[in-house]
């Protein structure tokens, strides 16, 4: 079963990192306040991008990485991605 890592803009310009088997369920969960503490304080607005990975582990190293980037770094990482793919997430 694939994972996917996502990214969501929130509230304030935030960008919150996430992984999961279903991001529209995980996206519900957030954008209702069933999500993580930080999209409580700062709801989601919109899916920035999704990433497919073979299993669990690969997709939560790939969280750990994009997390230690800085916001302006994630942005930019996130855009690389999307035009190399074709498109949005």
């Amino acid at each position: 079963m694939p994972w996917y890592l996502y990214v969501l803009e929130c509230a304030g310009g935030r960008l919150y990192t996430g992984v999961s088997t279903d991001v529209a369920r995980r996206y519900r969960q957030h954008a209702s306040g069933r999500g993580a503490r930080f999209t409580r304080a700062h709801p989601p607005e919109r899916l920035v991008l999704t990433v497919e990975f073979p299993d669990k582990s690969a997709a939560l190293k790939a969280e750990w990485a994009l997390k230690q980037m800085t916001a302006a770094a994630k942005r930019a990482w996130c855009a690389r991605y999307a035009a190399a793919e074709g498109g949005e997430g």
